[in-house]
Protein backbone atom coordinates (compact mmCIF):
# COMPACT_ATOMS: atom_id res chain seq x y z
CA UNK A 1 0.00 0.00 0.00
CA UNK A 2 1.34 3.24 -1.03
CA UNK A 3 2.07 6.03 1.92
CA UNK A 4 4.06 8.62 2.58
CA UNK A 5 5.12 10.29 5.65
CA UNK A 6 6.18 13.63 6.95
CA UNK A 7 6.52 14.87 10.39
CA UNK A 8 2.78 14.78 11.68
CA UNK A 9 0.82 14.11 8.10
CA UNK A 10 -0.03 10.38 6.47
CA UNK A 11 -0.49 10.64 2.92
CA UNK A 12 -1.75 7.68 1.35
CA UNK A 13 -3.88 6.71 -1.34
CA UNK A 14 -7.86 6.75 -1.49
CA UNK A 15 -9.86 3.56 -1.23
CA UNK A 16 -14.03 3.26 -1.25
CA UNK A 17 -13.70 3.65 2.52
CA UNK A 18 -12.77 7.03 2.30
CA UNK A 19 -16.16 7.84 0.51
CA UNK A 20 -17.89 9.64 3.35
CA UNK A 21 -14.40 12.18 4.04
CA UNK A 22 -14.64 12.85 0.19
CA UNK A 23 -18.73 13.75 0.61
CA UNK A 24 -17.77 16.14 3.82
CA UNK A 25 -14.43 17.62 1.68
CA UNK A 26 -16.21 18.02 -1.63
CA UNK A 27 -19.32 19.70 -0.05
CA UNK A 28 -17.25 22.61 1.79
CA UNK A 29 -18.19 26.04 0.75
CA UNK A 30 -14.58 26.77 0.73
CA UNK A 31 -13.87 23.86 -2.11
CA UNK A 32 -16.80 24.41 -4.19
CA UNK A 33 -16.04 28.27 -3.89
CA UNK A 34 -12.35 27.59 -4.74
CA UNK A 35 -12.13 24.40 -6.60
CA UNK A 36 -15.68 23.55 -8.21
CA UNK A 37 -18.70 21.91 -7.44
CA UNK A 38 -17.82 18.06 -8.18
CA UNK A 39 -21.59 17.42 -7.57
CA UNK A 40 -20.66 14.54 -5.06
CA UNK A 41 -23.55 14.41 -2.66
CA UNK A 42 -23.86 10.63 -2.08
CA UNK A 43 -21.51 7.11 -1.09
CA UNK A 44 -22.27 6.12 -4.87
CA UNK A 45 -21.41 9.72 -6.38
CA UNK A 46 -18.21 9.68 -4.05
CA UNK A 47 -17.48 6.12 -4.78
CA UNK A 48 -17.44 7.29 -9.04
CA UNK A 49 -15.26 10.52 -7.80
CA UNK A 50 -12.52 8.21 -6.32
CA UNK A 51 -13.00 5.57 -9.14
CA UNK A 52 -12.55 8.05 -12.47
CA UNK A 53 -10.33 10.30 -10.44
CA UNK A 54 -7.45 9.19 -7.96
CA UNK A 55 -7.63 5.84 -8.39
CA UNK A 56 -7.79 6.18 -12.15
CA UNK A 57 -4.68 8.66 -12.15
CA UNK A 58 -2.97 5.81 -9.78
CA UNK A 59 -3.11 3.59 -12.65
CA UNK A 60 -2.60 5.86 -15.47
CA UNK A 61 0.22 7.72 -13.84
CA UNK A 62 1.44 6.48 -11.02
CA UNK A 63 0.47 8.88 -9.11
CA UNK A 64 -2.74 11.13 -7.77
CA UNK A 65 -4.42 13.24 -5.09
CA UNK A 66 -4.11 10.80 -2.12
CA UNK A 67 -6.10 10.83 1.28
CA UNK A 68 -4.25 13.28 4.47
CA UNK A 69 -4.42 12.09 7.82
CA UNK A 70 -3.19 13.45 11.11
CA UNK A 71 -0.47 10.96 12.23
CA UNK A 72 -0.83 10.81 16.06
CA UNK A 73 -4.87 10.17 15.03
CA UNK A 74 -5.69 8.77 12.36
CA UNK A 75 -7.97 12.10 11.51
CA UNK A 76 -8.30 12.89 7.91
CA UNK A 77 -8.13 16.34 6.98
CA UNK A 78 -7.97 16.83 3.32
CA UNK A 79 -6.17 15.78 0.09
CA UNK A 80 -3.37 16.73 -1.29
CA UNK A 81 -1.54 15.15 -4.76
CA UNK A 82 -0.52 15.61 -8.19
CA UNK A 83 -2.77 15.43 -10.77
CA UNK A 84 -2.53 15.25 -15.04
CA UNK A 85 -5.71 17.12 -16.48
CA UNK A 86 -5.69 17.10 -20.10
CA UNK A 87 -5.51 21.10 -20.04
CA UNK A 88 -2.29 21.29 -18.48
CA UNK A 89 1.10 19.71 -20.29
CA UNK A 90 2.19 18.95 -16.82
CA UNK A 91 1.26 17.03 -13.70
CA UNK A 92 -0.21 19.86 -11.07
CA UNK A 93 -0.37 19.84 -7.48
CA UNK A 94 -3.50 20.02 -6.50
CA UNK A 95 -4.76 20.17 -2.47
CA UNK A 96 -7.86 20.80 -0.05
CA UNK A 97 -7.80 20.99 3.52
CA UNK A 98 -11.41 20.97 5.74
CA UNK A 99 -11.32 24.53 7.10
CA UNK A 100 -10.98 23.79 10.73
CA UNK A 101 -7.40 22.43 10.03
CA UNK A 102 -6.36 26.00 8.29
CA UNK A 103 -3.68 28.11 9.36
CA UNK A 104 -1.94 24.81 10.88
CA UNK A 105 0.43 24.44 8.42
CA UNK A 106 -0.79 21.20 7.28
CA UNK A 107 -1.01 22.30 3.73
CA UNK A 108 2.55 23.37 3.63
CA UNK A 109 3.84 20.10 5.31
CA UNK A 110 1.32 17.95 2.34
CA UNK A 111 2.26 19.97 -0.73
CA UNK A 112 6.11 19.51 -0.16
CA UNK A 113 6.12 16.25 1.42
CA UNK A 114 4.61 15.00 -1.88
CA UNK A 115 6.67 17.26 -4.33
CA UNK A 116 9.46 16.06 -2.61
CA UNK A 117 8.56 11.95 -2.77
CA UNK A 118 6.95 12.39 -6.49
CA UNK A 119 9.90 14.59 -8.01
CA UNK A 120 11.35 12.34 -7.01
CA UNK A 121 9.65 8.69 -7.74
CA UNK A 122 8.58 10.31 -11.22
CA UNK A 123 11.54 12.12 -12.24
CA UNK A 124 9.49 15.57 -12.83
CA UNK A 125 11.30 18.39 -13.31
CA UNK A 126 8.38 20.49 -13.47
CA UNK A 127 5.00 21.06 -11.90
CA UNK A 128 2.38 23.31 -12.35
CA UNK A 129 -0.53 24.63 -9.66
CA UNK A 130 -3.60 26.07 -10.36
CA UNK A 131 -5.61 28.06 -8.09
CA UNK A 132 -8.09 31.14 -7.59
CA UNK A 133 -7.16 34.74 -7.61
CA UNK A 134 -8.79 35.47 -4.69
CA UNK A 135 -8.01 32.61 -2.81
CA UNK A 136 -5.28 34.19 -0.95
CA UNK A 137 -4.00 31.92 1.55
CA UNK A 138 -3.37 29.38 -1.34
CA UNK A 139 -1.59 31.89 -4.11
CA UNK A 140 0.79 32.54 -0.62
CA UNK A 141 1.31 28.89 -0.09
CA UNK A 142 2.57 28.08 -3.68
CA UNK A 143 5.14 31.06 -3.12
CA UNK A 144 6.31 29.76 0.15
CA UNK A 145 6.51 26.16 -1.78
CA UNK A 146 9.00 27.70 -4.60
CA UNK A 147 6.25 28.25 -7.51
CA UNK A 148 6.26 31.39 -9.80
CA UNK A 149 3.36 32.48 -11.06
CA UNK A 150 3.33 32.83 -14.95
CA UNK A 151 -0.05 33.32 -16.15
CA UNK A 152 -3.49 33.42 -15.86
CA UNK A 153 -5.64 30.47 -16.99
CA UNK A 154 -9.18 29.68 -17.92
CA UNK A 155 -10.09 26.34 -16.03
CA UNK A 156 -13.63 24.68 -15.85
CA UNK A 157 -15.15 27.77 -16.45
CA UNK A 158 -12.95 30.20 -14.24
CA UNK A 159 -10.23 32.39 -14.54
CA UNK A 160 -6.93 31.21 -12.74
CA UNK A 161 -3.74 32.14 -11.52
CA UNK A 162 -0.94 29.68 -12.65
CA UNK A 163 2.24 28.81 -11.11
CA UNK A 164 5.15 26.52 -12.35
CA UNK A 165 7.23 24.53 -10.20
CA UNK A 166 10.90 24.24 -11.71
CA UNK A 167 13.32 21.96 -10.65
CA UNK A 168 17.22 22.77 -10.58
CA UNK A 169 18.54 19.75 -12.12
Amino acid sequence: MFKIESERLLMKHFSFNDADFIIELLNEDSFIKNITDKNVRTIADAHQYLRSGPMASYEMFGFGLTLVTLKECGTPIGMCGLLKREELPHADLGYALLPRFWGKGYAYEAAKTVLTYELMKHGLEKVLAVTSPTNISSNNLLVKLGFERIESLELYGKLNNQYAFTLNV
